[in-house]
């Protein structure tokens, strides 16, 4: 985005030394709060959901019409990563930034838990880094914290382990709407503006079928080819394309051609996120997201 704007149990015996860039901190006091930095909102609500108060949870990007590909810190976000026990970054090129202001810090136990690297996913040329959209990540993001936090904090581990319980069977009921809905996408063309819903859609059982060229211009922020535009736009008319998910949060003149050929020839159009709405938390965005592709789609 360049605009105005997912065997858990299994997993955390592992997590411990999974994707772990820094060195381990001493276990905490009882009456200690340990805190957690995460590059946005969406792993600072799955961050609260698994620390509880137990956690003290800051989110160098809260604010929705901030772009997270373009953000520079200041004193004060290099002050919370200075201070912090855990840093949880997306990785995968979406916030690099993370990195280079923790290195300007002297913070030699902060461990780093990297969604992408946790992910699994080979991270070459065309990797979608928007993995909060996988739910299989968000799990396995969830076992890495809770073995961090024990560790850190053993006699609250407990306490920690009852919140990912409790956390992962809502994540996992949401992993079950997927695949109710795939029955009812069956394999339906979907179009997009940009790959952040795309784990959700495949997910659910749509086969992407947008020029990538396309999408890839979007995202980047260059522009589209006529030729390449007008591809996208064919899509609606031919019935290749059954729904439209865009990212409201970028706006254009070529986003706002293809929402025009969905509307003109009938194909249902759903908004989505690249960051977390305030007033909300991850689950209950997530739901909200599948909420409006159901609608879409029956």
């Amino acid at each position: 985005m360049r605009s105005t704007l997912i065997a858990v149990a299994a997993a955390i015996a592992a997590a411990g030394t999974l994707a772990l860039a820094g060195c381990a901190a001493p276990a905490a006091s009882v009456d200690s709060e340990l805190s957690i930095v995460t590059s946005t909102n969406v792993y600072g609500s799955i961050a609260s959901s698994i620390g509880g108060d137990l956690v003290d949870v800051t989110s160098i990007i809260d604010d929705p019409s901030q772009d997270p590909h373009s953000f520079e810190g200041d004193a004060r976000t290099q002050l919370a990563l200075s201070k912090a026990d855990i840093l949880i970054e997306n990785g995968g090129g979406y916030d690099d930034w993370a990195d280079t202001l923790l290195a300007g810090v002297e913070n030699d136990d902060v461990t780093v838990l990297n969604a992408s690297d946790l992910s699994g996913y080979e991270q070459a040329d065309g990797f979608n880094e928007h993995v909060w959209y996988d739910f299989p990540t968000v799990g396995k993001l969830v076992a890495a914290l809770v073995a961090e936090l024990s560790s850190l904090a053993p006699d609250k581990a407990s306490t920690f382990e009852s919140n990912a319980e409790t956390f992962t069977a809502s994540l996992d009921a949401l992993a079950q709407r997927e695949v109710d809905l795939a029955s009812t996408a069956n394999g339906a063309g979907v179009a997009i503006t940009e790959p952040v819903p795309l784990y959700l859609l495949e997910a659910v059982g749509f086969t992407n079928v947008t020029p990538e060229a396309f999408s890839e211009a979007i995202e980047e922020g260059t522009d589209v080819s006529p030729a390449v535009l007008a591809d996208t736009v064919a899509i609606f008319a031919d019935g290749t394309a059954a729904l439209l998910v865009y990212n409201a949060q970028t706006t254009g003149p070529e986003t706002e051609q293809v929402l025009a050929a969905a509307k003109d020839h009938d194909v249902p159009v759903v908004p989505v996120t690249e960051t977390m709405p305030t007033d909300t938390d991850y689950l209950a965005w997530m739901g909200s997201n599948l909420d409006a592709i159901e609608a879409a789609i029956s």
